[in-house]
This record gives C-alpha cells, structure tokens and sequence, in this order.
C-alpha cells in the first residue's frame, strides 16, 4: 500500500510540475514573438522620447527662470519668486548699514 500512495504523489507531482512548465514555455514564447518584442520595443522607444522631451521642457523652464533672475539682479529690479521657492529677507536697517560701511 505505501508505494502505491507514493508512485501516485510522484505521478501527481510530475503531472503537476509538467503543466506548470508547458504553460510557462508558451507563455515565454509568446512574449518572445517578433511581433510582440517589436510592439515591446516600440512602447519603450516612445516613453523614453516622452521623458526626453519632458526633461528638455524642464531645462527650458529653469533657464528661463534663471536667466529672468540674473536679468532682474543686473537692473536692480525686484527678484521674481518662483512657488516653493524659500526667500530670505535681510533687515533694512542691517543693510543700510553695510552700505555706509563701504
């Protein structure tokens, strides 16, 4: 009695283990098709571009940001604030007094 519980455990985990593994090689295969690692590649190649350009966005904006700030400091103007930008403000007196000094 007790190899014939083990020979159908070892038939029953063969069984399992062998559809376990023809589903994972088709799966494998399909995901390997020509047409689905072009699509795959063509998904990756797009959001890449939208990355770049999001990124080429954001330097355009920092420089337009940075070049009005030096453009304000050059005239004396006021400085713009971006949001979320800390400003620290200095005492008027402290400064006046600086400025004597020179």
């Amino acid at each position: 009695m007790k190899r014939v519980t083990w020979f159908a455990a070892g038939m029953a985990a063969g069984a399992a283990t062998s559809a376990y593994a023809t589903r994972k090689v088709k799966k494998t295969a399909r995901a390997l098709k020509p047409s689905n690692v072009a699509r795959g590649a063509v998904g990756r190649a797009k959001a890449k571009g939208r990355d770049v350009a999001e990124a080429v966005r954001d330097g355009r904006d920092a420089m337009r940001s940075k070049e009005a700030e030096l453009r304000a400091q050059r005239d004396g103007d006021i400085v713009p604030v971006r949001p979320g930008q800390v400003v620290v403000l200095e005492d008027v007196r402290d400064a006046n007094a600086r400025r004597a000094a020179r």
